[in-house]
């Protein structure tokens, strides 16, 4: 069961977190991978482990902000073989109220976590029709159904991603194409740790032993957990849901609200 055999899928964001774990667990279960990121070398470092575990794996440097590039790849990508799933996964944070978010933090969000999502969208839904279908997963937040403290660009992102979400499953539903989206609460990933190390030095342990515990499960999420989903939803066994946000926060929105 839900094996990608065959399958080819385009992973933005997919060298880190669970970005990463995306892209490991997919090559796992068959699919062709094509990571789109930034950083190109770790992008390339991690492909290669892909491969030497078995798996197939491709790297494009890719700013998902730039349509004309994210057109160019996925059309490039498509030349040789038919991509069957897109993972929106790039993107951004901010920290900052209505009120100290600047204009330009505004436009950084905007560009990476909404516009770089439609672009990706755009580009290959031509692709998916001309092949019969395919899939997409958005990765949304938590952030976009309750409020978050400090997080209003951010949130304001996401909240725009899941209505994307809504939006494409309805109208390409017809055209056999499956628009779904994750929302994850707090997951443990590399970022988090920066983020402690950086904001609150010489109370690491402390932070991260509160910030897991704003899930009522008392953890956060593993990257592993995340991909497990994004395997599933991608999979034919998953053929008949389309339209739906998958909250993945250990009780975070309903057990704390």
């Amino acid at each position: 069961m839900f094996k990608l055999t065959n399958k080819v899928a385009v992973v933005t964001g997919g060298a880190s977190g669970i970005g990463l774990e995306i892209s490991r667990k997919y090559a796992l279960q068959g699919a062709t991978v094509h990571i789109f990121e930034l950083d190109i070398d770790r992008a390339e470092r991690e492909a290669d482990l892909i491969i030497a575990n078995g798996g197939q794996a491709y790297v494009h440097k890719v700013n998902v902000s730039d349509q004309k590039r994210v057109r160019q790849v996925i059309d490039k990508i498509v030349s040789v073989k038919p991509i069957d799933i897109l993972i929106n996964n790039a993107g951004i944070g901010h920290v900052g109220t209505a009120e100290s978010t600047t204009e330009e933090d505004l436009d950084r969000i905007y560009a990476v976590n909404i516009k770089g999502v439609y672009n990706c969208i755009n580009a290959i839904i031509p692709h998916f029709k001309i092949n019969g279908g395919g899939v997409i997963i958005n990765m949304v937040s938590v952030a976009a159904t309750v409020g978050i403290p400090e997080r209003f660009a951010y949130s304001m992102s996401k909240g725009a991603i899941f209505t994307m979400t809504m939006q494409v499953a309805k109208d390409y539903v017809n055209e056999n194409i499956r628009c779904n989206s994750i929302s994850p609460a707090r997951v443990h990933t590399p970022f988090v740790d920066g983020f402690i190390a950086k904001n609150y030095p010489g109370k690491e342990t402390e932070m991260f032993e509160k910030l897991s515990n704003t899930q009522p499960i008392g953890r956060m999420a593993k990257a592993s957990e995340v991909a497990a989903l994004a395997v599933y939803l991608a999979s034919d066994e998953a053929a008949f849901l389309t339209g739906c946000d998958y909250l993945l926060d250990g009780g975070f929105v309903k057990l704390n609200n």
